[in-house]
């Protein structure tokens, strides 16, 4: 894969050289994934395979052409993490929104074994904490859901 397309990839299209806070903006574009594709199971698993695989094949080249570790302009962890969030959820404004703060709050305070998983090298540390992060969140968000009485 050429230079030009790792850092398309893993940056996801460049969100990750938004001047503040690229991560929450990584995010946001992923959460908006899962409003396009909540009805499709297929395709949003399609989808969501696509960039764990992009993530995990470009996140370590992006290292080495950065010469820097887990640099900030790789996003492409945040989109797998959110979309993994938000997994088999209704989609509802509470719902949604409750699910991007809860994902954004795990993937910053790193509850383990995020943490651990972070210092992983290359690609698995770059991914690894944030798909737990999503982990998490949808296991709240279901049991949430399901508390709530809303079923869907």
């Amino acid at each position: 894969m050429s230079e030009q397309n790792i850092k398309l990839a893993s940056t996801v299209f460049y969100i990750g050289y938004f001047p503040a806070a690229p991560g929450t903006v990584a995010s946001l574009a992923g959460a908006m994934g899962y409003v396009v594709l909540h009805q499709h199971l297929v395709w949003y698993l399609l989808i969501l395979a696509g960039v764990i695989y992009l993530g995990y094949t470009t996140g370590g080249q992006m290292e080495k052409i950065c010469h820097q570790k887990d640099p900030g302009c790789i996003v492409i962890d945040e989109v797998a993490g959110v979309l993994i969030a938000y997994f088999l959820l209704p989609c509802t404004w509470p719902i949604f929104i409750t699910t991007f703060f809860l994902f954004r709050a795990f993937d910053m305070f790193k509850i383990y074994p995020a943490n651990k998983l972070e210092g992983l090298g290359g690609a698995s540390g770059i991914m690894m904490d944030d798909m737990i992060a999503g982990v998490y969140t949808n296991l709240i968000m279901q049991v949430a859901v399901r508390w709530a009485g809303i079923f869907y």
